[in-house]
């Protein structure tokens, strides 16, 4: 059935009114008020599954490099609407922010801000625990912990006892944690004079093999002191006060763009005690066979890394097989801590290795500790421990644009001078 119109019609009246409808709306368009289904350009990317670090040069360092590329960012909640009549407001310049990088899987949200610049973020999977890459020998088991290793009579707290348990003997017999969850101020004096001051003593010299340096001589290893936390072999819960970093972050942290061209940052958004828990160096567990070829693989690319040897317990044995030499790579895979710029020697973070899932300490976690009071906003460095005047390293270093008044990159810092 079709209807009838009115002997009146005309196609071409039709088209005039809708014509002069259209410029009739164009004239008052720009005294509209933007409703919410206005268009948007939107800073698309992939989801948030992939991050970025401040890896200019190098792994989540102060440092400088190329010129970045355009930011490229998804799920943002700074959407501009364009109006008609005007210009789009430049995206670069916006505040650009994320709520949580982490997406669920940390006991807090971890937010990323850009104020300034337009750094481009390297992608990479956000994990709060590491990973095995392919090769790396990892023993762990309940049957490798033997009694003498654990407190399976334990219950509740153990930092609640009369007499410390097993699992205080490592740091003889004394807890490193206190009643209120921050190291002891002891163990963290003597690890961080260790760190900043090292005295050929705390050093162990691979025999026959470097792994590091493979067939070079070996430059020396830095003993460090060990925490031992409680685990699932012992009596106590969760809750007991020598499982700290099992706990996770709790700290409100913020990945950030820096303003001293150092790339991404994080930092603090409040104030830490002295010997507060951060975070541990998450990232893929390989041997440093699988780090070589995995460096040579991306010498000519914009990926860079500098990653965590985990040698802190190399002095133990006289030879290493390879597959026992381990590292931490978070370049593809990591957490927060990827984005943590270096400074030489007066970092407000401490690194320590913690023993939780096995007495064999060719693995172990790195966790991270404050070496003193840090105020909110303040930014969060640890010392990478680089020697930059070691040009044989398999691992290139890079230049240093910490800012510390003992910088130990002496070339860096006359660049620096010479560029101002």
């Amino acid at each position: 059935m079709h209807k009838l119109v009115s002997p009146q019609f005309s196609v071409m009246k039709l088209l005039k009114d809708f014509c002069d409808l259209y410029l009739e709306l164009g004239t008052v368009s720009s005294n509209w008020p933007v409703a919410d289904n206005s268009p948007v350009v939107r800073k698309v990317g992939d989801p948030f599954h992939s991050v970025g670090s401040n890896r200019k040069a190098s792994s989540d360092q102060a440092l400088k490099g190329k010129a970045s590329k355009p930011c490229r960012f998804s799920n943002f909640h700074n959407l501009v609407n364009v109006q008609q009549g005007t210009t789009a407001i430049d995206v670069k310049k916006s505040i650009k922010k994320l709520n949580d990088i982490t997406k669920g899987s940390e006991n807090v949200q971890i937010s990323l801000i850009a104020e300034v610049g337009n750094d481009d973020i390297p992608k990479f999977t956000y994990m709060p625990q590491n990973i095995i890459y392919q090769n790396a020998c990892m023993q762990i088991s309940l049957a490798r912990i033997a009694d003498e290793d654990c407190c399976s009579g334990c219950s509740g707290d153990c930092l609640s006892h009369q007499l410390p348990c097993a699992c205080a003997r490592e740091t003889r017999g004394e807890f490193a944690y206190t009643q209120q969850g921050l190291l002891t101020q002891e163990f963290l004096r003597e690890s961080v004079s260790t760190k900043r001051d090292p005295h050929i003593k705390n050093f162990v010299f691979c025999q026959e093999y470097c792994p590091l340096e493979r067939y070079k001589k070996c430059k020396g290893h830095l003993v460090r002191k060990f925490i031992k936390e409680c685990w699932m072999k012992c009596g106590c819960d969760m809750n007991c006060g020598n499982r700290i970093i099992q706990r996770g972050i709790t700290c409100n942290l913020q990945v950030f763009l820096t303003h001293e061209d150092k790339g991404w940052g994080v930092r603090t958004l409040n104030d830490l005690p002295e010997g507060t828990f951060v975070c541990e160096y998450v990232g893929e567990i390989l041997t440093n066979t699988e780090l070589y070829d995995r460096n040579m693989q991306n010498s000519g690319s914009d990926r860079h890394t500098y990653p965590v040897t985990l040698d802190a317990d190399w002095g133990s044995e006289r030879v290493l097989r390879d597959d026992e030499a381990l590292c931490l790579d978070a370049t593809f895979s990591g957490n927060v801590a990827r984005f943590i710029n270096h400074r030489c020697n007066d970092a407000n973070l401490i690194d320590i290795p913690v023993q939780v899932e096995t007495p064999d300490r060719h693995y172990y976690h790195l966790a991270f500790f404050t070496t003193r009071e840090v105020r909110a906003f303040e930014e969060l460095t640890w010392d990478y421990g680089i020697d930059f005047d070691d040009h044989d390293h398999p691992i290139k270093a890079f230049q240093c644009c910490c800012g510390s008044a003992s910088c130990r990159d002496l070339k860096g810092r006359r660049s620096s001078t010479a560029e101002r």
